[in-house]
């Protein structure tokens, strides 16, 4: 490698031609990265102190290692952006200068042909710098003064148009401008093919300019070191027609969230989104070299994603449920829709237990919300939950694990979802429009479009309601109103909204328009406002009975997974107490250490539900899905075994240590002992936080 310091109109004059290679991103620079090189400029060119601006390097790869002259063209590793960012402004000032020269080198002519061209060339070799697919015809358009193509590329249209703005700003200023570019330097960085690795230099140069994503990195370590023939048959195979399902936008935003996803579903664990690039090579070397399978695969997944996250399903009933899952924001159980789809498509589950399955995962998620359940388990759910398929039973085990999740992990069933559900504040739920839309149309053909409804109380919000309302609550209208105002019970649909206002009962479900057609309550198309019309008043009875009604149809909506006691029996996990008591451990057979155990006991089964004891032959474990603490009972005190790494604990006192590779009887690298019941509250708490972090409450990612 030899690196050195050139001005960058020098640089790009000498240079034949700049080639961006197939594997490199397309063009991502936005306003943002725009707007401070042209300020530079500015300030670079006002100012007479300032001798140059330097702006980066260019990295490219040549057969010999030489400065470039009389060169063939030049593979740009890095510097893409910057290259692109500069011609935009080069070919904005050619136009604006017109047939003026307001300082020597700087006409139209001498900026095409200087930095723009190679006139004396045809096809691609006339242009100095040629990008790839979507990129390369909008650039070598705008460079020929054609209309853009048909698809042409939104952010090479978009920053062209930023520049030739900014120079209208500066149209009586143009000199200023011209000095500007004339000092901007790079570094030019030449790489011999032979000797230098491309793919590391790569990485440790991802640290300038717009920071390049997860993805971009994963394409380039796929691509990079490919023979060029394999290289280009995978990227036009594969990686092209891939970002063209996400579109120009959402490939840049999206696509390093997929390969979160599908790194999720391959590994059964969760990238840190700062990792994935790292996980991502770890996950490709193990492989082996077949990178044409790794990139089938990897395309394959991303059109499932793209139908399930972006809209891009055309079946009537998956593109339904997959609505009603992005409309929950349930990205979290991507990865195990993923490795679903995947088996949907080739044959392996068939597209009504398809449906069935994600519209369980809907209900999981929804019946969760509305039951106050805490979400931050679901992530570490849905990665394992591939392994408890049988896909010879598909929905049937996926209906036996949603079943036997623990307490904290739990498919709330039909008497807590309802329960909770008719007495929740649904109107400040985040999910308000979706379950109004799912409760009217559930089972419709012709769907009623709830966006062009307003959601309605039916009892008013108004806290100084009207002597009507307040007699027909009863005395204790201020109670009811304050209970059940936002609840199922008073919630509805309505297109008469700002008619309705503060009006009684009566005058809203008789209400007549101006053309004295009916429409109140009573005669409402809606499903939602069934019976609303045979009732004379509306008081808590009444709110209570539409609550338990809508209730017992959302039960339905969302409904839960049910199975012959039998069948979930055979899905349940053997016992492996293996016969023990807590008679074999003379240890705790009298005395002080046995009433330090049963307290103990009894608080760390108090911490949760799920939590479940079993004896060993040498320890006594506590356990959620698997051990958070293990007690070995010692003559004197009780040695406690924690399921954590020793630096995940917090331990302000310092009682912990650290056991990792010790070879000690439990689970975890943190050892601590318990020798009285003074120091049993801190214990617990120590005890707590292995609890939480295998619940998910402790969770980094």
């Amino acid at each position: 490698m030899k690196a050195t310091e050139a001005k960058l109109l020098d640089f790009l004059k000498r240079s034949p031609q700049f080639v961006i290679p197939i594997y490199q991103r397309t063009y991502s620079w936005t306003e943002r990265e725009c707007r401070q090189l042209w300020q530079d400029i500015l300030s670079a060119g006002r100012n007479p102190g300032i001798g140059a601006h330097f702006v980066g390097s260019v990295v490219y790869v040549e057969k010999g290692l030489y400065q470039v002259v009389n060169q063939p063209p030049l593979l740009v590793i890095d510097g893409q952006q910057r290259l692109t960012t500069v011609t935009l402004l080069l070919e904005a000032l050619a136009r604006a200068l017109g047939d003026t020269e307001p300082l020597d080198g700087f006409s139209a002519k001498k900026l095409r042909n200087y930095f723009l061209l190679n006139p004396l060339e045809d096809g691609d070799r006339r242009y100095k710098l040629v990008l790839s697919q979507t990129d390369k015809a909008s650039l070598t358009s705008l460079v020929d003064g054609d209309p853009q193509p048909k698809d042409h590329s939104l952010r090479i249209h978009a920053n062209f148009a930023l520049f030739q703005e900014w120079l209208k700003g500066e149209k009586d200023n143009l000199v200023t401008v011209c000095q500007g570019i004339a000092k901007l330097m790079v570094v030019d960085i030449s790489l011999n093919r032979d000797q230098d690795n491309p793919q590391l230099i790569f990485e440790s140069l991802n640290s300038t300019g717009r920071k390049l994503s997860q993805a971009d990195l994963i394409r380039n370590f796929i691509l990079m070191g490919l023979e060029p023939t394999l290289q280009t048959r995978l990227y036009e195979q594969y990686w092209r027609p891939m970002e063209l399902d996400f579109g120009q936008e959402a490939y840049s935003l999206y696509f390093d969230t997929f390969m979160r996803h599908y790194l999720t579903l391959k590994k059964g664990e969760i990238p840190n989104v700062e990792a994935v690039y790292e996980v991502f090579k770890d996950y490709a070397l193990g492989r082996g070299s077949d990178m044409d399978e790794l990139v089938r695969d990897i395309r394959a997944y991303a059109g499932y994603y793209c139908k399930m996250a972006l809209g891009a399903e055309n079946d009537r009933s998956l593109k339904d449920v997959f609505h009603d899952i992005r409309e929950l924001r349930v990205e979290v159980a991507l990865p195990f829709l993923l490795e679903l789809y995947h088996d949907y498509a080739s044959g392996t589950l068939s597209k009504d237990e398809f449906v069935q399955a994600a519209r369980l995962v809907e209900s999981y998620v929804f019946r969760r919300a509305v039951c106050d359940i805490p979400t931050n388990s679901l992530n570490k759910t849905f990665a394992g939950f591939g392994k408890a398929l049988k896909k010879n039973r598909y929905l049937e085990s996926i209906q036996a694990h949603f079943l036997g999740l623990p307490s904290y992990r739990r498919f709330p069933l039909d008497e807590e979802f309802k329960r909770a559900l008719q007495t929740k504040d649904l109107y400040n739920a985040r999910s308000r429009s979706y379950w109004l839309r799912r409760l009217e149309n559930d089972g419709r053909r012709e769907r009623v479009m709830v966006e062009d409804y307003t959601i309605e109380h039916i009892m008013p919000q108004n806290e100084n309601l009207s002597p009507a309302w307040r007699s027909a609550l009863g005395a204790d209208w201020q109670r009811i109103h304050s209970t059940y105002l936002h609840t199922l019970g008073n919630l509805t649909l309505t297109g008469y909204n700002s008619q309705y206002s503060d009006k009684s009962f009566i005058e809203k479900r008789d209400m007549k328009d101006r053309d004295m057609k009916d429409v109140g309550f009573g005669s409402s198309p809606l499903r939602l406002n069934k019976g609303l019309g045979a009732l004379s008043t509306w008081d808590e009875a009444a709110i209570q009975e539409r609550a338990e009604r809508l209730s017992t149809l959302a039960a339905s909506v969302w409904a839960a997974p049910k199975l012959d006691p039998a069948i979930l029996q055979a899905y349940r996990p053997t016992a492996t107490q293996g016969g023990y008591t807590l008679a074999d451990h003379p240890q705790l057979a009298t005395g002080p250490v046995r009433v330090l155990f049963d307290a103990f006991r009894a608080q760390v089964l108090a911490l949760d539900p799920c939590v479940t004891e079993e004896v060993r032959k040498v320890y006594i474990a506590f356990k959620a899905e698997t051990n958070f603490v293990d007690v070995i009972p010692q003559a004197r005190r009780l040695r406690l075994t924690l399921n954590l790494k020793f630096h995940e604990i917090d331990d302000p006192r310092g009682l912990c240590k650290n056991i990792a590779g010790m070879g000690r009887w439990g689970n975890g690298e943190v050892d601590v002992g318990l020798a009285s019941m003074d120091e049993l509250p801190y214990v617990i708490g120590l005890v707590r936080q292995s609890l939480e972090h295998q619940m998910g409450s402790v969770d980094a990612i």
